[in-house]
C-alpha cells in the first residue's frame, strides 16, 4: 500500500527533505507497540543519521486507548510552541506513567504553560488536528499502530531494529 497523504510542512518532521529515506509512523501514545517502537525508531535514526527523515503522525486508537488521544493533542499544542518532539519523547519514555496530570507535568518540565495546555484540552484546539492526521492514515490503509511508511510505501514487516534497517537499506 502506498502512503496517500504527502509529507509536508504540516507534519511533524526530524531531519532533511533531501535525505535518502522518509519513514513515516503512525503511532498512538498509550499502545504498549509503540512505545517499543518509539526506542526503535531512535536506534535507526542514530543508524542512518543524515540519510534519514523521521515523521511521526498520530493514530489515537481511542476505543482501546483512552488516553492516546489526550496525548496526541497535547503533543500538538507542543508542536505549536515548537516543543513537539519534547513531548513526544517524553510520553512514550514515561508510558506507563500515561495520565492527564502527566501531561501537565511533563509540560510544565519542557516549559510549556500547562494553563493553556490544559485550555487547549478541554476546548478540544488540537482534535482536529489528531483526527485529520487519524484520517489520512485511514485512507492510507493505517489499520493498527505502530503502522510504518518506507519511502511511502507500507512496511508490512516486524518493527523490530534488524527487519526496519533492512528494509531501509539504500
Amino acid at each position: 500500500m502506498q502512503l496517500k497523504v504527502a509529507v509536508s510542512e504540516q507534519d511533524q518532521i526530524q531531519g532533511t527533505a533531501d535525505a535518502k529515506i522518509t519513514l513515516v509512523e503512525y503511532g498512538d501514545y498509550q499502545c504498549p507497540h509503540c512505545g517499543h517502537a518509539h526506542g526503535v525508531v531512535k536506534q535507526l535514526q542514530k543508524h542512518f543519521g543524515k540519510s534519514m527523515r523521521f515523521v511521526f503522525r498520530n493514530f489515537p486508537l481511542v476505543q482501546i486507548h483512552p488516553m492516546a488521544e489526550p496525548a496526541a493533542e497535547a503533543a500538538e499544542f507542543a508542536a505549536a510552541h515548537g516543543k513537539f518532539w519534547e513531548m513526544h519523547d517524553g510520553i512514550f519514555e514515561h508510558q506507563d506513567e500515561l495520565s492527564a496530570d502527566f501531561l501537565l507535568s511533563l509540560a510544565k518540565k519542557i516549559g510549556l504553560d500547562t494553563k493553556a495546555l490544559s485550555e487547549a484540552l478541554e476546548q478540544g484546539t488540537y482534535r482536529d488536528v489528531v483526527r485529520k492526521g487519524f484520517m489520512g492514515g485511514v485512507r492510507s490503509g493505517v489499520n493498527g499502530t505502530p503502522t510504518f511508511f518506507i519511502d511511502g510505501q507500507r512496511y508490512d514487516g516486524a518493527p523490530d531494529f534488524g527487519s526496519l534497517s533492512a528494509a531501509m537499506q539504500v
